[in-house]
């Protein structure tokens, strides 16, 4: 440390001679070349930025560690049908409604997906409430072959008040859930990646029929 400190002061005093005097001066004074001497008032320019360099080198300058890398947590694995069950809400395309008595409305396809099994509920509805959420749970809860333990949704006003004035009470979904004895787990907000199985079969949907096909009603 001490050969280092001796050097840097050489040449800080050799670049201050040189810019008072001249590098043809400094050079005789200090019996070296020009070459050396624009080389190190290149590097060291008197700035801070040229300070912080000079630290850096020196290893004088803390050091931030890195930002810990983002590891997530691996997602739970469910046991046996009915542990818990993913649903979500799509909108239909108007594109697809072609016929006359559908012209101008509005579908909405609820989705259930458990986990275990993955198996699959579909159900549409005109409008996406808390109340057609309530209707999808009684229909599923007829539909499914085993006891559900726990859905699983997305924190829209469809499911739940969290994001709301009325906050701390339930909607009509959660208490036709609480009557058939279902737990409902909501998933961090903006993380529909959480819902990653139902999300998917709407991704598939979208893909596989809604947009290569259309539909309409025959009554």
């Amino acid at each position: 440390m001490t050969t280092i400190t001796q050097d840097m002061r050489y040449r800080l005093s050799l670049i201050k001679y040189a810019e008072k005097h001249g590098v043809t001066k400094a050079a005789i004074k200090y019996k070296t070349n020009r070459q050396y001497i624009y080389r190190w008032k290149r590097r060291y320019d008197g700035s801070i930025a040229g300070l912080y360099r000079f630290l850096k080198r020196l290893g004088m300058m803390a050091v931030h560690p890195p930002n810990p890398k983002y590891v997530p947590k691996p997602y739970e694995q469910m046991d046996h049908p009915g542990q818990r069950i993913q649903v979500d809400v799509k909108f239909v395309p108007s594109a697809c409604l072609v016929n006359s008595r559908v012209a101008g409305k509005r579908f909405f396809q609820y989705t259930a997906i458990d986990e275990y099994s993955r198996w699959r509920f579909v159900e549409a509805f005109e409008e996406h409430s808390t109340y057609s959420s309530a209707l999808f749970v009684d229909h599923l809860v007829r539909a499914f072959p085993c006891p559900i333990e726990c859905v699983q949704t997305d924190n829209g006003n469809e499911f739940t008040n969290r994001f709301t004035s009325n906050r701390d009470k339930p909607t009509l979904f959660q208490k036709h859930l609480e009557q058939h004895g279902i737990r409902h787990k909501l998933i961090r907000p903006y993380t529909p990646r959480h819902n990653s199985k139902v999300e998917r079969s709407h991704r598939k949907d979208n893909e596989r029929f809604f947009a290569t096909h259309t539909f309409g009603c025959r009554y």
